[in-house]
């Protein structure tokens, strides 16, 4: 194993054309796992709420559980940088809050940086967390808001040949230039699509990286652990484009333990 990823090694990659890799994890033997493969970043997002717990809002999840989860994922991780993202309410309550916070995910939970999602509304906030030496992954791009704001269709944004505005094209270079200049080490660009996310690449000196709505147009890419290996419900009868169908296989492996526990096999494992 390589030795752990810097977020100046980062920086290096943008500067020679290599592709960064990030993925979301939640919990310490996914994290052991993408950690192996060589990832550069894992990320602890804060949809673990939806997306293991089964919780309908992504507001519940509290500081409490990110820390729990965070913990997980920090110690499964030697290679990679890990990230943890703020849940709903520090970044909202103002600079002071945001600060307190991240060195909470910091002291506490072990995290290398912290990402701060809508960050282009909170540039102060991204100063604040920064000039206290914690780097900043800053969160930004095209909401169904912003579209609206443009008379653009949010869904086709991310789609070869989508028309954007240049006011908006502007609007979203100008945000990623502060969040540079407020002290973001790395960007996540959400939904950046062919046409914008090319001209925010070139307009800024760090890394920008993104998951819905990116591609092979940016730094590098994102993508949620359990969407890569297709491992929920909804995915057994799915013919969603993922790695592979973790449930699927999963299904199929507890059926065959109830076959040979219910027929007096030896099961396996």
């Amino acid at each position: 194993m390589e030795s752990q990823v810097t977020i100046p090694a980062l920086q290096q990659m943008k500067r020679d054309g290599k592709k960064i890799v990030g993925v979301v994890a939640w919990d310490y033997q996914i994290a052991q796992i993408v950690d192996r493969a060589g990832v550069e970043i894992i990320s602890v997002g804060d949809t673990v709420g939806i997306n293991l717990w089964g919780q309908g809002n992504p507001l519940e999840v509290t500081m409490e559980e990110m820390l729990v989860v965070l913990k997980a994922v920090r110690r499964g991780t030697k290679h990679a940088l890990v990230s943890c993202d703020f849940p709903f309410g520090p970044l909202q309550e103002g600079v002071d809050s945001a600060v307190k916070a991240a060195i909470r995910l910091v002291k506490e939970g072990g995290a290398d940086m912290i990402k701060l999602d809508g960050a282009a509304d909170f540039p102060e906030a991204v100063r604040a967390v920064a000039r206290a030496g914690i780097p900043v992954f800053a969160q930004f791009g095209i909401t169904p808001q912003t579209a609206l704001q443009y008379g653009v269709q949010y869904s086709a944004m991310a789609k070869a040949g989508a028309e954007v505005p240049a006011a908006m094209a502007a609007k979203l270079v100008e945000e990623a230039q502060t969040l540079e200049e407020a002290g973001a080490l790395l960007l996540d660009f959400t939904n950046s699509g062919p046409i914008v996310g090319p001209q925010v690449v070139r307009a800024v000196s760090i890394p920008v990286i993104g998951g819905f709505g990116g591609g092979p147009w940016l730094d590098g890419r994102v993508r949620m652990a359990h969407t890569a290996i297709g491992y929920a419900e909804r995915w057994i009868d799915s013919k969603a484009d993922t790695y592979v169908n973790g449930a699927k296989a999963t299904l199929a492996a507890f059926t065959a333990l109830i076959e040979d526990a219910r027929a007096g096999r030896q099961i396996k494992g």
